[in-house]
């Protein structure tokens, strides 16, 4: 049964760097999609950066240039790297996988995703 945990989130001023893991045990993360989400209070979980098992990536509108994904193999791990954080990136940033057969899938729906963990927070405020 594949567990995730995420850390590296905290309190950062904005324009401050963030990077975010997401440790794999019980299964190897190279088998899967993942997909990192947010959800801010009072709103919906977003999607924000995904990356398929052969690498290649996609990363919502909202957060594209600032967030970037890779997968560390030799780990088990995914990272999220976010630079030049703003307050609205404040939430609490969950990453989730999916086994997967074809190395270049990704999904940017939640409901596709079988394995979450149980989130980082991150809150970005002068």
């Amino acid at each position: 049964q594949l567990q995730l945990v995420e850390s590296g989130g905290g309190l950062v001023q904005p324009g401050g760097s963030l990077r975010l893991s997401c440790v794999a045990s019980g299964s190897t993360l190279n088998n899967y999609v993942i997909g990192w989400f947010r959800q801010a209070p009072g709103k919906e979980r977003e999607g924000v950066s995904f990356i398929s098992r052969g690498g290649s990536v996609k990363h919502a509108s909202s957060v594209k240039g600032r967030f970037t994904v890779s997968r560390d193999n030799a780990k088990n791990t995914v990272n999220l790297q976010i630079n030049n954080l703003r307050p609205e990136d404040t939430a609490v940033y969950y990453c989730a996988a999916k086994r997967s057969l074809d190395s270049s899938d990704w999904y940017m729906n939640s409901a596709s995703y079988d394995y979450w963990g149980r989130g980082t927070q991150v809150t970005v405020s002068s």
